[in-house]
């Protein structure tokens, strides 16, 4: 189909951080080790296993249950996981059925990193392959709670037929979404909001198998006693706090011992410092665990510099990773956030708009890279800060819309 131009805003500059990072406050059930800015200097290691209190995000019930999903099979067409959904619970829509064109909106958190900038290029992409789409408002939060409020308050008075909202965080956001819940279909993805008004939630597995999977590989593979240094983000985000919360139990089970838990603000610089910070306290490090993979590369580069080896290593899907990976043999893990998620909310906005059932809460399918399928997901041809599992090789202008070559 003919590609057109929809109404978008322009794109903020690009800083390194990761995928769905902007804080909530944090609760003051959060440790100083956890809540405290990274700094040069290592932080007093923490009480009992060295993980400290659990998060105030922690739900027993979603952890357990996001972890059962790992082993299930989700439905939907085998070559279009951003269209599969893991134990579905549909939800009518026939009170938003409508004639087409239809003007879709869309409420971004930001742009202000790597996965979302892979994400953002796919969500254009998808909205240009519906003819049915002839308008697409978008409007870039930049990171900030007041912005994102006026954003949508907004866009429910510019005439959307339905409103896609990443939220930049997830409580401070929850009132605006419930406000504009009253005016028109909401369709939420990548963070949550405290509230089930939209017509459907839209994000990968979640947090808490992520953590899990990063934390398990380490227990798997280093030995009893063995010290870990957990980096973190920052605090106060859902999918950030669950990733943590499940690695925290993982390694509460274990015999490892947590010897740092620090927030690294998904600074390449800061992470580098941490690292090299903990390596001349402790002498050496068996393993690092990640809330978020984009920093993966400077971590591995400070025991690099040290000279000393790398040890089993938690990263992302992101290629520069990938391919550090490859070359250094070296013995790693790499969780996912699929940015096929991007496509997702245009998908059901659609279906919504057409009054076919979706999923109340739609699961997607996520991943996880390991050395047996590490070759499926590196791609030379593609940038360093691409994310691999991005659902976009079929869609038009791939790869050099995302920074590739042929």
């Amino acid at each position: 189909m003919p590609r057109r131009k929809p109404l978008l805003l322009a794109v903020t500059a690009v800083t390194l951080l990761v995928a769905g990072c902007t804080s909530d406050k944090p609760t003051d059930t959060t440790t100083a080790a956890q809540s405290a800015p990274a700094s040069s200097a290592p932080a007093a290691e923490t009480t009992a296993a060295g993980t400290g209190e659990q998060s105030a995000f922690f739900v027993q019930a979603d952890y357990d249950a996001q972890l059962a999903m790992r082993a299930k099979t989700a439905q939907g067409p085998a070559d279009k996981p951003w269209e599969q959904a893991i134990d579905p619970q549909m939800v009518s829509t026939t009170q938003y059925k409508k004639d087409g064109g239809y003007h879709l909106c869309f409420s971004n958190a930001a742009v202000n990193n790597p996965w979302r900038q892979v994400g953002w290029k796919s969500m254009q992409a998808e909205v240009a392959l519906h003819k049915e789409i002839t308008t697409f408002t978008a409007l870039d939060a930049e990171g900030k709670d007041d912005k994102q409020i006026s954003d949508i308050a907004e866009l429910t008075g510019k005439g959307c037929d339905a409103l896609i909202v990443s939220p930049n965080t997830t409580a401070t956001l929850t009132p605006a979404v419930k406000a504009a819940c009253g005016k028109l279909p909401v369709i939420i993805f990548d963070r949550g909001v405290e509230t089930d008004c939209p017509v459907t939630m839209i994000n990968p597995i979640g947090g808490y198998a992520f953590g899990a999977d990063g934390a398990e590989f380490l227990v798997e593979k280093v030995p009893a006693g063995g010290k870990i240094l957990s980096l973190r983000i920052l605090p106060g985000v859902d999918v950030l706090e669950t990733r943590w919360s499940a690695a925290k139990a993982a390694f509460d089970k274990s015999q490892l011992k947590v010897v740092g838990v620090e927030f690294t603000d998904g600074d390449a610089a800061k992470t580098k410092s941490i690292v090299s910070d903990y390596l001349a306290r402790h002498g050496k490090l068996d393993g690092v665990w990640m809330d978020a993979g984009a920093t993966a590369v400077a971590a591995i580069e400070a025991f690099e510099d040290a000279g000393v080896p790398v040890p089993a290593m938690v990263g992302e899907d992101q290629q520069d990773f990938l391919q550090k990976w490859k070359q250094n043999n070296l013995t790693a893990v790499a969780p996912t956030y699929p940015t096929y998620q991007w496509r997702t909310p245009v998908i059901a906005a659609l279906r919504i708009l057409k009054g076919e059932e979706v999923p109340k809460t739609w699961k997607l399918p996520q991943p996880k890279i390991t050395t047996d399928n590490l070759d499926t997901y590196l791609q030379p041809n593609m940038p360093p800060l691409h994310y691999a599992l991005c659902g976009c090789e079929s869609l038009p202008g791939f790869p050099e819309t995302w920074g590739g070559k042929k």
